[in-house]
């Protein structure tokens, strides 16, 4: 797909630079016409993010995903799409398919709203399926072909590795993030990363080339998780943070190998 890099594209960009360094360094990792896809997929994700935390009041926050659902639904349905600095640049890179999945990627994200803690492991389970490893899904699917077991697999491990680095934020702010935040419940969740990571590695072969950029983004991932695997007790203290120097070549290592 070629994509012009446009002002609407290099807004995306500078949200993305503002609001998620680490997304922004994996996407600046991409070739340049990957970038143009990738950059609007994730300006999309931080505004449906921060949506519930911009305000206290419930209803605002809920139609505010409301409002994304609905410009969704213009992707998915088309032709005519709402002009939106974000919307207009993602209705180019969006299949209707994948633009319609990413309508659960938005209501999942309810729980953002509320103090409730999740109901069960299958509540957790379905939030980091529905927000991390569908965001994997477009993000890669909008580049090339990839079988979605393995990007669901490898979104999965990254969501969870993204959710231990936050959790210091998210119970500062009265959330409850994990069902069981013990030690053992920590390692235990580390582990079933681990193990979709190493799921989805063993089947590289399955992410064509042109997708494969998308995956950069979980650059970090496993070195987080085997941390909080190793010292659960470094999720709580927010401690799993890599130094810069590790950071950014660990990112050089896997852009220039691909061996995400």
């Amino acid at each position: 797909m070629s994509v012009p890099f446009d002002d609407d594209v290099k807004a995306c960009a500078a949200l993305v630079h503002r609001a998620d360094p680490d997304r922004f360094m994996a996407a600046m990792a991409a070739p340049v016409p990957a970038r143009a896809v990738l950059f609007p997929i994730y300006a999309m994700n931080i505004e449906v993010a921060r949506g519930p935390w911009v305000t206290q009041e419930p209803m605002i926050a809920e139609m505010r995903l409301q409002w994304w659902r609905d410009a969704l639904q213009e992707i998915a349905e088309g032709p005519s799409v709402r002009r939106h600095e974000v919307v207009t640049p993602l209705s180019r890179v969006l299949s209707p398919h994948l633009a319609a999945m990413l309508d659960e990627f938005v209501a999942v994200r309810r729980w953002d709203i509320y103090r409730d803690p999740f109901e069960d492991e299958e509540h957790f389970e379905a939030y980091l399926t529905h927000s991390a490893g569908s965001l994997m899904v477009a993000s890669a699917q909008a580049l090339g072909a990839a079988d979605e077991t393995v990007l669901r697999d490898f979104g999965y491990a990254v969501g969870v590795a993204n959710w231990f680095r936050a959790i210091p934020e998210l119970e500062a702010r009265g959330r409850i993030p994990l069902l069981d935040g013990t030690p053992d419940g920590v390692r235990q969740l580390a582990e079933r990363a681990l193990d979709r990571m190493a799921a989805a590695r063993a089947r590289r072969a399955d992410v064509s080339d042109q997708a494969r950029p998308a995956l950069f983004v979980g650059w970090q991932a496993d070195r987080v998780l085997r941390h909080a695997l190793a010292e659960p007790g470094r999720v709580a203290a927010g401690a799993l943070n890599v130094g810069e120097i590790r950071r950014r070549v660990s990112l050089i290592w896997t852009a220039s190998t691909g061996r995400w």
